[in-house]
């Protein structure tokens, strides 16, 4: 039976616009670095890279290659870390100033050298300085608040700010300036009014 994470992990990865409170575990990525408009072409190269990497680390048994512990799996959504230069002073947000870190979930059989070996298979698929550039890394997270947000992600202000109206409410303070997405829906096929985005920021009890 395939590990569908939709159905399993519910709480990382809720369906409710209502903001709400949890505690995230740690887990691991495949993540990679840049700077700049989500809209340009070097960020849609780098997403391509991280789907590349993750389907063929999904479909490696079916080449051949033996993986212990493996399970066949939905592959996860693409996340990312957004922030600003540590100089911005808030107004209007240049995108082209936009810091990211972006990644896709792996399961926990997913090894340093396993990826090794999938960056030289999935090779002919994506640009193998970009491939290089990818990282396996554990991240923890821990206490965030989330919810989800339907729509454009010229209008995620409007989630924003009702996760900092149940922030004040519950006594909550975020760590910074940077937060995370999570999109469930590939924006590069559907509608900005269909989109459906995950927003979360970590936060600290005041």
């Amino acid at each position: 039976m395939k590990y569908e994470w939709r159905k399993e992990e519910k709480e990382i990865y809720p369906t409710k616009t209502k903001p709400q409170l949890c505690k995230i575990p740690q887990q691991q990525f495949l993540t990679i670095k840049g700077q700049g408009n989500p809209n340009d072409q070097e960020f849609s190269e780098k997403v391509g890279a991280l789907y590349a990497l993750s389907y063929t680390l999904k479909m490696m048994p079916r080449k051949g290659v033996e993986i212990d512990g493996y399970y066949d799996y939905t592959v996860y959504p693409l996340e990312g870390f957004w922030t600003m230069p540590a100089d911005f002073e808030g107004g209007e947000i240049d995108k082209d100033l936009l810091i990211y870190e972006i990644m896709i979930k792996q399961p926990s059989f997913v090894t340093e050298e396993l990826v090794e070996e999938a960056k030289k298979m999935a090779a002919k698929k994506a640009d193998a300085s970009l491939l290089d550039s990818i990282v396996l890394k554990n991240t923890e997270e821990g206490l965030v608040v989330q919810a989800l947000h339907r729509g454009s992600f010229d209008e995620e202000y409007q989630t924003f700010e009702k996760i900092n109206e149940y922030c004040v409410m519950n006594q909550l303070a975020r760590t910074g300036k940077e937060h995370k997405e999570i999109y469930l829906s590939d924006f590069s096929k559907v509608t900005p009014d269909k989109l459906k985005t995950i927003l979360r920021v970590t936060v600290r009890e005041e």
